[in-house]
C-alpha cells in the first residue's frame, strides 16, 4: 500500500441536530483495494458513502479523492472529479424513459465530445462487459432486476472510472445473480487495477470481493482488515453481525424516541398523528 491514497478521510463528523450519524471517522483507500464498508442498518454506511462521492458536505472534517480535498469544492469543480469515478446505486437508477443503450450513453453524452458512432460502440462494449449484448433498444421495464443492476454497472463504467463506488449492489438478487455481480467487480479490480469501494450487508458478497473491510456502528468504524481478520474478529458485535444472529451486543432496532430524535428523518404519519391526538386530547 505506498503511495498516495485515492480516498483519505480525516476526522468526519456529520451531525443531524445533536446526533452524530457519522462521528470521527478516518480511513485511507489505496489504488486497486476493494474496500467493503459494512453494518447494520441506520449505521451511517451509504451517509459515509455519499460523503465520501461529494453529495453530502460534513459537519467537519476532511475528505480528499485523488489528492483533492472535495469537501469546499463547488458543483463544477466536484463534477471534474466526479469524471474519475463511476457508481453503482443501490436500485440501478435507470431513467424509465430511455432505452438500455441510451441509459448507458448518458455519461459519455455529458461528459465527451465524442461522435455518436465512436459512443454507440463504446455503449456496445460496455453492455457486452457486463453479459448484455444485444440489449441496447430495450426499455428498463422489459428487463430483469438483475439486468437493471448489470446495465447500472455498464453505465458506472462508460467513462473507464479509475474509481468505482458500489451502494448494496447485490441487494433483491438472487445467489446466482448475486455472484455473477461479484465476479464482474473482481474482474474489474483485478484486471483494470480499478478501485473499488462497496456498501453492503450481504456477507457472502462482502468476503468474496473484500481485500479490506470496515464495519461501522453507531456512525463509528467498530473493526477493520482483511477478510480474515473480521472473519475472526474477537468482537462479538463484529461476530453476530457477520454470523446473523438475532441475539447479541445489537440491538434490534432503535427506540422509537431516537428514531425521531434524527433531524433528517421526516416524522412518519403515525408519529404526526399521535402528536396531534395528545395535543388534541391533552
Amino acid at each position: 500500500m505506498n503511495g498516495e491514497p485515492v480516498i483519505e478521510v480525516v476526522d468526519l463528523v456529520r451531525k443531524f441536530g445533536d446526533r452524530a450519524v457519522i462521528d470521527n471517522i478516518s480511513l485511507k483507500i489505496h489504488r486497486g483495494e476493494t474496500l467493503v464498508i459494512m453494518g447494520g442498518s441506520g449505521c451511517g454506511k451509504s451517509t459515509l458513502l455519499r460523503h465520501i462521492i461529494g453529495s453530502m458536505r460534513p459537519t467537519s472534517g476532511s475528505v480528499k479523492i485523488f489528492g483533492e480535498e472535495i469537501t469546499a469544492m463547488n458543483e463544477r469543480e466536484i463534477g471534474n472529479v466526479r469524471k474519475r469515478f463511476g457508481m453503482l446505486f443501490q436500485s440501478g437508477a435507470l431513467l424509465a424513459s430511455l432505452t438500455v443503450g441510451e441509459n448507458v450513453a448518458l455519461p459519455l453524452l455529458q461528459h465527451t465530445r465524442k461522435t455518436p458512432e465512436e459512443i454507440d460502440e463504446i455503449v456496445e462494449q460496455k453492455l457486452k462487459m457486463v453479459g448484455l449484448s444485444g440489449f441496447e433498444n430495450l426499455k428498463p421495464s422489459e428487463i430483469s432486476g438483475g439486468m437493471k443492476k448489470r446495465v447500472g454497472l455498464a453505465r458506472a463504467l462508460a467513462l473507464d472510472p479509475e474509481l468505482l463506488f458500489s451502494d448494496e449492489p447485490t441487494s433483491g438478487l438472487d445467489p446466482i445473480m448475486t455472484a455473477v455481480v461479484d465476479q464482474l467487480t473482481l474482474k474489474l479490480t483485478h484486471g483494470a487495477h480499478m478501485t473499488a469501494v462497496v456498501v453492503t450487508h450481504d456477507m457472502t458478497s462482502a468476503f468474496r470481493i473484500a481485500t479490506r473491510m470496515i464495519m461501522l456502528g453507531h456512525g463509528s468504524i467498530v473493526a477493520q482488515g482483511t477478510p480474515d481478520e473480521i472473519r475472526t474478529s474477537p468482537n462479538p458485535e463484529v461476530q453476530q453481525f457477520i454470523n446473523g444472529e438475532a441475539d447479541g451486543p445489537i440491538p434490534l432496532n432503535l427506540s422509537q424516541d431516537e428514531h425521531v430524535d434524527l433531524q433528517h428523518v421526516k416524522p412518519r404519519p403515525c408519529v404526526a398523528a399521535r402528536n396531534r391526538f395528545h395535543h388534541k386530547h391533552g
